[in-house]
């Protein structure tokens, strides 16, 4: 028996005396769209009714707070995003059925993103994890342009008045130095001859 053999012969036979066993880990992932100022559901749903430990809900983009944070029979405030606070919920009662979707309250563009649904079970001997993800999209009613296209509309408008504002600053710049090169290679007006004037004689007949 091999060096890598024998580590994993006793790390089973370990496992078996203690009675343990690995930890079961399933994921799924789901699309739900919103508009703004609605209530959404994201669905989460453990595979059987036992014991919930934890439910940890994140979004991949908010670093080390959640969107809520279920431990110990209660929620857990302290490491939540300020974002969320007093906006998201869990259904009351389906916990122990195993249904822990997040109630989302008066959705806004910026809830936009990737949530991450992570439940922990106890099992004889065992924890289990469920892992679902969820992609949240926010989108204006119809005939309502998209923030995202307000912005981008907003932002072509001002680089064209930019442009148009430096478009005319050059060709007054043009103009200008046009006129100065005119007139400094503008050849000088000859002096006009002076008039002669003669004197009439008054005593001169006619």
């Amino acid at each position: 028996m091999d060096g890598q053999t024998s580590s994993l012969y006793w790390c089973m036979l370990c496992l078996a005396v203690l009675g343990l066993k690995p930890a079961g880990v399933s994921t799924d992932q789901r699309n739900v769209t919103a508009e703004p100022g609605q209530n959404v559901i994201l669905p989460c749903r453990t595979p059987d009714s036992k014991p919930v430990i934890a439910v940890e809900w994140s979004r991949t983009d908010l670093g080390s707070e959640y969107v809520l944070l279920y431990r110990n029979n209660q929620f857990d405030l302290e490491h939540q995003h300020p974002s969320f606070k007093n906006r998201v919920d869990l259904e009351e009662g389906q916990i122990k059925k195993g249904d822990v979707s997040l109630v989302l309250k008066n959705v806004v563009t910026d809830d936009r993103g990737t949530y991450e649904c992570r439940v922990s079970q106890s099992e004889t001997n065992s924890r289990k994890e469920t892992v679902l993800y969820i992609n949240l999209d926010v989108v204006p009613p119809p005939g309502e342009p998209d923030d995202k296209k307000k912005d981008g509309a907003g932002q072509l408008s001002v680089v064209l008045l930019v442009a148009v504002i430096m478009g005319i600053v050059i060709v007054i710049d043009v103009f200008v130095m046009y006129r100065k090169k005119l007139k400094f290679f503008r050849p000088p007006e000859e002096a006009a001859e002076p008039e002669v004037s003669i004197p009439l004689d008054s005593s001169a007949k006619f």
